[in-house]
């Protein structure tokens, strides 16, 4: 079975990621820890039974990720959906059986979660792995499925809700990974304060 990965990542400038943490610890430290979690969150891929489509904003160095097993693309333009659309297209259209979206904001996002997410769409269509903030961290799908990516407040606490409400109007059956929190604020950083003096 072909599965695919498609990763969401930004190139961590100070001032463009993570502006509401950036509002505590500043934007410098807050672009550090973006940097970090970027790497933290391809270790937690690799060896893992999926190629990978890193969908990305701003330069990118594609020597960090020596494995053939990686694609790049540019991100489309629009907003979170329209790009999360799009990118399912292009992975399915090639002939992937299972996909997952992931960002990098999530810290506690494991290897096992990505596994369970595609051991579960062998039964379901669609997976999701629901965010403390009311969003997700995961998104996956075994065909396309554009009416959940179309007219979604993103970035508030209803885009979970509103994601399975679509789901129930497509007819796609559904199953949940345990709930994580992302990295957005400096609340949401947990064992990661730790990491702050040497960022």
């Amino acid at each position: 079975m072909k599965k695919a990965i498609i990763v969401f990542q930004k190139y961590p400038k100070a001032g463009t990621v993570k502006t509401r943490l950036a509002q505590s610890i500043g934007a410098e430290k807050a672009a550090r820890l973006y940097a970090f979690l970027i790497r933290h969150t391809h270790r937690q891929l690799a060896g893992l039974d999926a190629d990978i489509f890193v969908f990305y904003k701003g330069p990118i160095s594609r020597k960090d990720y020596p494995e053939k097993k990686y694609q790049f693309h540019a991100q489309e333009s629009g907003d979170l959906g329209a790009k999360m659309k799009h990118s399912f297209r292009q992975v399915f259209s090639q002939g992937y059986e299972q996909a997952l979206v992931i960002g990098t904001d999530c810290y506690e996002l494991q290897a096992r979660h990505i596994n369970k997410a595609f051991d579960l769409l062998l039964d379901k269509d669609l997976v999701l792995g629901p965010a403390v903030d009311g969003g997700y961290y995961l998104l996956g799908l075994r065909k396309q499925a554009d009416l959940l990516f179309e007219d979604i407040s993103w970035s508030t606490s209803t885009v979970l809700q509103e994601t399975m409400r679509r789901a129930e109007t497509a007819g796609l059956s559904l199953a949940f990974l345990e709930k994580l929190p992302d990295v957005d604020r400096y609340e949401d950083l947990g064992v990661l304060k730790q990491l702050l003096p040497d960022l």
